[in-house]
């Protein structure tokens, strides 16, 4: 069965969406995915070449009209960071596989998602990639951060070897709710984007524990009762950021639901394609049985998609420090397919009232395990450096279904 992920970046103190999870472990992110995979399938109902119409086409939260706009429309989408599979590089751990095809889908499609909402953060929705053209300093830290190195944050190293710590060997093939503990946990290692990864739980969004995770409390306040006459530059989380005023961490949020039992119920469609109009949206990880992708927009009842099953060379960056990006964007015209051809599993970050699907809570349910921001380890090294042997994944406990959780 597929599963599908809905992700929202959402900046600063905008926060919300959420999801059913219900016990065939179906899951969705604004990015969707695929659980099983052992194989790559090719599917003949994968449209590529766009119709000549004059309906509007939806990508990431922005609209372009296909009759008039097609060349603008198809640079927004090689806009986007592609990651495949790749061959030939370290073998992870030391001594595991040189290559992820086969098994590695659905961590490339958690990839792109994460690659899109630090594009947002750093670049803006707005931001757009032109072949063989320099770009900004951060869009290459950003594109470094997922090269297939084991000191590379959200490295397929990094994230196959977290995979251990929720029950997952390396080179076996990852479940949605897999990739999105994994990158809720890499995330914590993360300083330079400092993202506060939240994944909804029991069809549930609980405005106060978003806030516990995405605040801040400047230094001052934390320091306050030990040095009362402290300097007013103790805090320097954020700039212009007063030492009696928190700062807040940009939101990645995910949300799991289920629309159908097997198949997408049809009256859900228009409202799942809402969630592809939301400025913040990410899109949505999921696809086909044994398949995972990276659904980036819609076109009628067609979704827009990246696919990850393809397997390209492993690419590190090269003597001035820089990478040649050019096989880490799809410059192809991108793959539809019907929107009713998805597994039911899937979520959604904005509904329409008559078709609400998760519930939007201030307090947390008072029936709830207290919740407890997820914090980083305490630890020598940091971000990727930490998990550079699976000796060291026992701090973190194993969270197979997605309930309240410990990190």
């Amino acid at each position: 069965m597929t599963h599908l992920y809905l992700g929202t970046f959402i900046s600063m103190k905008t926060a919300c969406s959420c999801l059913r999870k219900r016990s065939q472990k179906k899951t969705i992110c604004l990015s969707i995915l695929s659980k099983y995979e052992n194989q790559i399938t090719i599917f003949t109902d994968y449209l590529e070449e766009f119709p000549d119409t004059d309906e509007l086409v939806w990508i990431l939260g922005k609209q372009h009209l296909l009759k008039t706009e097609k060349s603008k429309l198809l640079s927004d989408i090689s806009a986007r960071l592609w990651f495949t599979y790749r061959r030939k590089f370290s073998p992870i751990g030391g001594t595991g596989p040189s290559s992820d095809a086969g098994w590695g889908c659905m961590l490339r499609c958690g990839q792109m998602m994460l690659a899109q909402a630090l594009i947002c953060r750093h670049l803006g929705r707005d931001w757009n990639w032109e072949k063989q053209k320099e770009q900004p300093k951060e869009y290459q830290r950003i594109l470094q951060c997922f090269l297939d190195r084991k000191d590379c944050c959200y490295s397929i190293h990094q994230m196959a070897q977290m995979g251990v710590g929720e029950g997952k060997s390396i080179g076996e093939w990852f479940g949605p709710n897999t990739v999105a503990q994994v990158l809720k946990k890499l995330a914590l290692f993360d300083e330079w984007n400092s993202l506060a990864v939240y994944v909804s739980m029991d069809n549930t969004v609980v405005i106060e524990d978003i806030k516990k995770m995405c605040c801040i409390l400047p230094l001052s306040a934390d320091i306050a009762t030990e040095n009362p006459s402290g300097s007013p530059n103790a805090s320097n989380h954020s700039k212009g950021t007063s030492a009696c005023c928190p700062a807040w961490k940009p939101l990645l949020l995910i949300v799991p639901l289920r629309l159908g039992i097997n198949q997408i119920n049809p009256v859900y469609v228009d409202a799942f394609k809402e969630c592809f109009k939301m400025p913040q949206s990410l899109g949505a990880l999921g696809g086909k049985p044994n398949n995972a992708y990276y659904f980036i927009g819609f076109l009628g009842d067609e979704l827009i998609f990246l696919d990850p099953h393809t397997t390209q060379t492993f690419v590190d960056t090269e003597e001035n420090g820089t990478v040649d990006d050019q096989t880490f964007h799809c410059l192809q015209p991108p793959q539809r397919m019907n929107i009713l051809n998805l597994d039911p599993s899937v979520a959604l970050e904005i509904l329409k009232e008559n078709l609400r699907m998760f519930e939007l809570v201030q307090k947390h349910p008072s029936h709830w395990p207290p919740f407890v921001p997820p914090a980083k380890p305490e630890v020598t090294t940091t971000g990727a450096e930490f998990i550079d042997s699976t000796e060291q994944l026992e701090e973190f406990e194993l969270e197979e279904d997605f309930e309240i959780l410990n990190v």
